[in-house]
């Protein structure tokens, strides 16, 4: 026997974004222009989904395919394991994806069965209960919170009539919304089309096949019999193209990896940013940085990798790398997809993992994030760097809630990127764990040699600087490779 219970979302401000509402305010300098986040919003808010389109894919031509249309949607799930918090927990993140997407949650249903059903997810009789949903609501989309077969997604749209899709389409959904550099798209269209290959069908003219030899065409040899179905020539061009994409990201990725051995020669310390979707990495990134990057308060709002330089408290440099978010269950396409933006992850100097205190379930978050940082690190062979838990958001989470944390994470870091509390202090903290130059000299720098001195103050602490008639008097603690190249300069006077 199996129990169900119903969760209402009334509105876009219900659901995992409730708490959140003003945590992922913009963090903006001073000066009147803009910067390249603010017209990057504004881009996005007037490019609004149009009721009525669709994102299917654009090189399928013809059949008639399976159309994404997310304007009045109804969710459904089932809880299989965990608590019932948990499970609204799940149902809540999913209503915050469908929002983010451009739909508007009308009714959520929830299943409690030990598995998934085979044929149509959540059973017959369930099925049969959502179909009197669809109709009660005027939904024209269905979203099932999993990933669903071809079999199961074909039986279910039987049933309620409407649209279905799972939450791999609708990740994928926003990941093509939000994409916006030229590997990003890349990398969003294949892991589309991997998706997608399974799942295409048609019907009508789109099933029937190519006349030959003794059906009416003078093909001769080689032409006879029954000839490939429109769908079949289109899984044929999807390959094709799918081959000619992961070409491209093999060529990004060597540009890729040019600029990250670049950052490694140069002894530069790397930290990459990494954190569960919508945690506030943009916005600590900002903090930390201000350098005015992208910052909206939406699931999966930034995608493309960004790097900016910045400074420890002592004055030496380092760049700090802001990922793609993760997400509980994240698609395996996406995974293999933006795996040459995930390889940041592996040859960074330290991980700066933001969890977000407001979230009703911080360790949720913090596992699915291990579990994707986990499998990246095995891939590339690579061992984990060091990580810091930086919990954000504590301006607007439950006192209660951070008191818990602060016991299960000894060692986390308590910040608001909104207010920049607790900002000065994980500078410090950053300082500290990221390793120090090795080699302490003393050395005397002609005045000709600005290029030294340049790199000593990038690459190097400098203890004690005076100016003598020959040079520049320098006391610095560098790495090897800068001490071997000071070796001439040491000792003078």
């Amino acid at each position: 026997m199996t129990k169900s219970h119903h969760t209402h979302f009334p509105s876009a401000a219900d659901g995992a974004t409730e708490h959140a509402a003003s945590d992922e305010a913009e963090y903006y300098d001073d000066r009147s222009a803009p910067s390249v986040g603010e017209m990057q919003l504004d881009e996005r808010s007037a490019l609004r989904r149009v009721q009525g389109l669709s994102t299917e894919l654009t090189d399928v031509t013809e059949v008639e395919y399976r159309q994404l249309r997310l304007e009045r949607v109804v969710l459904v799930g089932v809880w299989t394991s965990g608590t019932a918090a948990q499970a609204d927990a799940s149902m809540a993140e999913l209503a915050a994806l469908a929002e983010t997407a451009g739909s508007e949650v009308l009714e959520g249903l929830v299943q409690r069965r030990d598995k998934p059903d085979a044929a149509t997810y959540i059973g017959s009789g369930k099925a049969d209960e959502l179909r009197q949903v669809v109709l009660a609501t005027g939904a024209d989309t269905v979203i099932c919170d999993g990933e669903l077969t071809p079999a199961q997604l074909t039986a279910l749209e039987k049933v309620v009539k409407v649209k279905v899709i799972d939450r791999t389409a609708l990740i994928l959904d926003i990941f093509a919304q939000h994409a916006t550099s030229r590997e990003g798209k890349a990398q969003v269209a294949l892991a589309q089309m991997e998706y997608m290959l399974p799942r295409l069908r048609g019907w009508g003219e789109s099933m029937s096949r190519q006349a030959g030899g003794r059906a009416g065409s003078n093909g001769g040899v080689g032409l006879r019999g029954p000839g490939e179905t429109k769908i079949e020539t289109d899984r044929r061009r999807i390959r094709e193209r799918m081959a000619k994409l992961r070409r491209e990201i093999k060529g990004m990725k060597a540009a890729r990896d040019t600029k990250r051995s670049h950052r490694l020669r140069s002894e530069i310390p790397s930290v990459a940013i990494v954190g569960y979707t919508n945690a506030g990495k943009s916005s600590l990134l900002n903090a930390l940085t201000g350098s005015g990057v992208l910052v909206q308060n939406a699931l999966f709002a930034t995608l493309d990798p960004t790097t900016r330089q910045a400074s420890f408290e002592d004055g030496r440099e380092y760049v700090l790398t802001d990922t793609v978010g993760f997400v509980r269950h994240l698609p395996t396409q996406l995974v293999e997809a933006f795996r040459s933006t995930l390889e940041e992850v592996a040859d960074a100097d330290l991980l700066l993992h933001v969890v977000d205190g407001s979230d009703p379930l911080p360790t949720d978050q913090i596992k699915a994030v291990r579990e994707v940082i986990t499998e990246v690190i095995r891939e590339n062979d690579t061992t984990a760097p060091p990580e810091l838990i930086v919990v954000n958001k504590i301006d607007a989470a439950d006192p209660v809630v951070l008191t818990q944390l602060r016991g299960l994470l000894p060692g986390a870091v308590f910040v608001s990127a909104r207010t920049g509390e607790g900002i000065d202090e994980l500078r410090e903290r950053l300082g500290e764990i990221v390793r120090r130059p090795e080699v302490e000299v003393d050395v005397l720098v002609p005045y000709s040699r600005g290029d030294l001195v340049a790199r000593i103050h990038s690459d190097g602490q400098i203890l004690d600087t005076t100016h003598e008639e020959d040079g520049t008097r320098m006391r610095v603690r560098v790495p090897e490779a800068l001490a071997s190249a000071l070796v001439e300069f040491a000792g003078r006077g």
